[in-house]
C-alpha cells in the first residue's frame, strides 16, 4: 500500500465498502416494472392537478373547480398512500436502499407531502368550496413544491443511484 493511500485509509467511506451496497434491485415489481415507480406518477399528477384547480377557482369563482380540487387532493392523497406503501417496502427491505442515508431523506420528505395532502384533502371535507382561499390553495402550491423536490430527489436516486430499478440479466 503506498503512503498516500495509507493516509487516505482512514477516510474511505464505510457504506460504500459495506457488502449490502450493491443489492439495490426492486424487489416489488411486477415484470421487471417497479412498483414505486409506477405509483409515484399518480399523486404527483394529482398534487399538479389540485393546484391547478385552486387557481381555476380562484381566477373564476365556478364550483366546478372547487369540486374537482376536493377530488384531485383526496385521490392524490389514496394514491400516495398506495406509492408510499410500496417506497417503504423498498426501503426496509433493499439493503443497498436502505444502507443510504439519501433514500432515508426522500422517505422523510415524502412522509411530509403525504401529511400535506391529508391535511389538505381533510381541509376540504369541511365544505369544499370556503376552504380553498387561502389555506386550501396555499396547501396546495406548498403541495405542489414539495412534490417537487421529493420527486426531483427520488429521480436522483433513481438515476444517478440506480436505486430501486431491476437490472434484469
Amino acid at each position: 500500500m503506498t503512503q498516500v493511500a495509507q493516509d487516505l485509509a482512514p477516510f474511505e467511506d464505510p457504506i460504500v465498502n459495506d457488502s449490502a451496497f450493491q443489492q439495490t434491485e426492486s424487489r416489488f415489481a411486477i415484470w421487471g416494472h417497479p412498483l414505486h415507480a409506477m405509483a409515484v406518477a399518480f399523486p404527483v399528477a394529482l398534487t399538479f392537478c389540485a393546484f391547478g384547480a385552486d387557481l381555476l377557482y380562484w381566477w373564476s369563482g365556478q364550483e366546478r373547480w372547487a369540486w374537482a380540487a376536493l377530488w384531485a387532493t383526496g385521490t392524490a392523497f389514496l394514491f400516495g398512500l398506495l406509492a408510499g406503501a410500496s417506497g417503504t417496502m423498498e426501503l426496509l427491505m433493499v439493503p443497498g436502499i436502505r444502507i443510504r442515508a439519501a433514500a432515508w431523506t426522500h422517505f422523510v420528505i415524502a412522509v411530509m407531502l403525504l401529511s400535506l395532502l391529508g391535511l389538505n384533502w381533510g381541509w376540504r371535507l369541511t365544505g369544499y368550496e370556503s376552504a380553498i382561499l387561502p389555506w386550501g390553495l396555499l396547501m396546495s402550491g406548498f403541495a405542489v413544491i414539495v412534490v417537487a423536490v421529493t420527486g426531483w430527489h427520488g429521480g436522483k436516486l433513481v438515476f444517478d443511484y440506480r436505486l430501486g430499478i431491476s437490472k434484469g440479466n
